[in-house]
């Protein structure tokens, strides 16, 4: 570990009724609680939590910045982060101090006037995690508590530092180290207690989250998502229950998913600890769970009590999830005027494109709308609480086009709300994804096990300019009216790269929009008011906070994680930064320097045919997440059409031998023979060799500038 500091300073049931019948304890004590204090709007002035409060709504009361005043936003200060990965983080901001992770789940914080570094934590994370982070080795932030800054690594430690000096307080190991577990989320604070979640279900792994007490990271407590077996023994009562929803044959080795990798919320009044799970290991449901079931707690909402793990309720979004629609996108607790009478409600849109509203006291389902264009379902029955689903949208036996792709139609980017206008700001995408089964798939741990045929996908998507998934209208800022279920008002951006949101009392909504730029929308109607040219894009929600009377917008730019690095292509660099504008301020934006064109630094192989078609196969099965599909990667990672000659003379030296695992490319050597080293080198140069066909040329100049539209593609 390194630190540098600078000189000058469907819920819980009955066990028989799993999934939609509510299981309640004390609702008598949640009725007579005391309304809770803790939102303290008026009294903050910083961004204190990952969501501002633990109600997680993003929303401000600042009003300096308006929309008569926002024009006069200039820049105050900027930092360097020296990443050149993606940037995913929330800045807290206290007492003057923001604090904020880059890549590699580095720390720093700096003075939130000036921009100046006060300290820096670096904890050092072994290069080759890299081959176990599934979007990048991204990080969304820490948590403060107690004179302690907390944030996970990406190699499973939960670290608690002093936030004067960044020194570590203590560590602790929350993943087994040869498992392929990372920590891309943010913790969160409750009580005593640090709760953090784990990624890495494409890879094989069994879900939880765990929490730590708070001064010394002991663990107090561990809910796992989905059962370790059939019979048991079971960790917890819960799993009896979820055990009852999985066959007897299901694919026990491949962890079943669920992993906790990012959203939570927490109400103080009920004192309710609300989780959201993910994604199936494996996608194909027929190879993970034979026969069916609704697959508990996939993809599923859970609401439990924080001091001890217990389990009060749950809803599951998508039953027997094979779309990689996660549950773990966004939460925020509100309070609604639903039918004349007051809710506490719980909102989510995650990934399978239905806007949620959910009684938080007891997890009945009020209401769900899609707010993008959904084929795998037709809709949610609001009496049962079941998604209706297409029939045709099941691909383990027959190839499916579906709606949302499996980044989403809302993934990690934050959305926000506006309480005095009551919409949600919700950064979306409009997608599709030819879902096409594996016949000789076999589970391998380590590497990506999902059940679909890659090496068919590749080939099929190559002549498309290899865009993995075909977007319309690209990335869209959608205003949600959660009372009447549909859109206020929505504006499409030209990008693959949605920002995260931020709402203020300024009644304006904050938002990267990608080419490069930042910009304030009118909350009520969706007009853009102001925008400032950063260079680069940015994935990264915005925080707001005010010193000596002058309030401030800060926000991380930098590009990579599950969109950036395919969803958008750049020739420029990518170097990480942290940008803060105030009314008035005269900062000069750190320059954008364009890379170097390169040209392709080899001729072709002299190889047969069959040597380039197995160099696509294990392309597809081991290099694509990273590299893109067809190779068609972004300006995140490598383009390794255009490698250097001397990256041709090192290639199974690259590949297999590790000599650049200290730059994030670990050795496949326990995968990758010397001969598919080969094989995969004259795929490379067959690529970068390859003449666009008339269809390539037409279809790259569609995807790229406009929109196909979706219901052409799922017809």
């Amino acid at each position: 570990m390194r630190v540098s500091a600078s000189s000058s300073g469907g819920k819980r049931s009955p066990l028989p009724f799993p999934r939609l019948a509510v299981f309640l304890l004390g609702t008598a004590i949640f009725a007579l609680a005391p309304v809770s204090a803790t939102r303290a709007d008026q009294a903050d002035e910083g961004w204190p939590m990952h969501g501002r409060t633990p109600l997680e709504e993003r929303f401000s009361p600042l009003s300096q910045i308006d929309r008569n005043t926002v024009h006069d936003l200039g820049l105050a200060w900027s930092y360097m982060t020296g990443s050149d990965r993606g940037l995913e983080a929330t800045p807290l901001v206290i007492e003057g101090i923001l604090y904020a992770t880059a890549s590699w789940s580095v720390v720093f914080a700096l003075d939130a006037k000036t921009g100046q570094e006060i300290w820096r934590f670096d904890p050092e994370v072994p290069r080759w995690k890299a081959r176990h982070a599934c979007c990048g080795v991204v990080n969304r932030g820490v948590a403060f508590a107690k004179g302690r800054v907390y944030v996970g690594t990406i190699d499973g430690r939960l670290i608690a530092l002093d936030a004067k000096t960044g020194t570590p307080v203590w560590s602790t190991r929350t993943t087994e180290i040869g498992l392929p577990y990372t920590i891309t989320g943010a913790p969160r604070i409750v009580k005593n207690l640090v709760i953090i979640g784990n990624g890495g279900a494409e890879f094989g792994v069994r879900g939880y989250f765990s929490a730590y007490d708070i001064d010394d990271g002991k663990l107090v407590w561990r809910f796992y998502t989905v059962p370790g077996s059939k019979e048991g023994p079971h960790e917890h009562p819960e799993l009896v229950a979820a055990a009852r929803t999985w066959p007897r044959d299901s694919l026990w080795e491949a962890g079943l998913g669920g992993t906790v990798w990012d959203s939570m919320a927490y109400d103080p009044e009920l004192d309710l600890l609300y989780v959201g799970t993910g994604n199936s290991s494996v996608y194909d449901r027929e190879k993970r769970s034979p026969g069916g079931g609704d697959n508990l707690y996939l993809a599923s909402i859970l609401a439990l009590r924080p001091e001890t793990g217990e389990l009060v309720w749950y809803y599951q979004t998508t039953p027997g999830e094979e779309w990689d629609y996660t549950a773990t996108q966004h939460m925020i607790l509100a309070d609604l005027d639903w039918n004349g009478s007051t809710r506490k409600v719980l909102l989510q849109a995650p990934k399978n494109g239905f806007f949620y509203v959910l009684d938080r006291v007891t997890g009945e389902l009020l209401g769900a709308k899609n707010f993008v264009h959904t084929s795998w379902a037709s809709r949610v029955d609001l009496t049962t609480g079941r998604p209706v689903k297409r029939p045709e949208a099941h691909w383990s036996k027959k190839d499916a086009m579906v709606s949302p792709a499996p980044p989403g139609a809302h993934n990690w980017h934050p959305m926000s709300f506006h309480p005095g206008l009551g919409l949600v700001y919700i950064p979306t995408t409009e997608s599709v994804y030819s879902y096409l089964s594996s016949s000789d798939f076999r589970f391998r741990p380590g590497l990506w096990n999902t059940g679909e045929d890659f090496p068919r996908l590749h080939e099929e998507l190559e002549d498309f300019g290899a865009i993995r998934y075909l977007p319309c209208g690209l990335t869209r800022l959608v205003a949600w009216d959660p009372i009447r279920q549909e859109k206020a008002w929505e504006v499409l951006h030209r990008t693959g790269v949605p920002g995260g949101t931020l709402a203020t009392g300024g009644n304006l909504v904050f938002q990267g929009i990608g080419e490069g730029l930042f910009a304030a929308f009118d909350a009520a109607n969706g007009q853009r008011l102001w925008t400032s040219r950063v260079g680069i894009d940015i994935m990264a929600p915005p925080v707001t906070y005010q010193i000596d009377g002058e309030q401030y917008i800060a926000v991380l730019a930098g590009v990579g994680g599950s969109h950036g690095n395919h969803q958008t292509r750049f020739e420029h660099d990518n170097a990480g930064r942290v940008l803060a504008w105030k009314l008035g301020g005269k900062a000069t934006m750190p320059p954008v320097r364009r890379r170097p064109i390169r040209k392709v630094a080899r001729p072709p192989l002299d190889v047969p045919p069959e040597t380039i078609r197995r160099g696509r196969e294990v392309y597809a099965e081991v290099c694509f997440t990273c590299h893109g599909m067809g190779l068609e990667g972004s300006g995140v990672y490598p383009d390794l059409r255009t490698a250097s000659a001397r990256t041709h003379d090192q290639w199974d030296a690259i590949v297999r031998g590790g000599i650049r695992t200290h730059k994030g490319m670990p050795s496949f050597a326990d995968v990758v023979s010397a001969e598919d080293a080969r094989a995969i080198q004259a795929y490379v140069l067959d690529r970068a060799w390859h003449e666009p066909g008339i269809l390539e040329r037409m279809l790259g100049v569609v995807v790229d500038h406009a929109c196909i539209p979706v219901s052409w593609m799922t017809d």
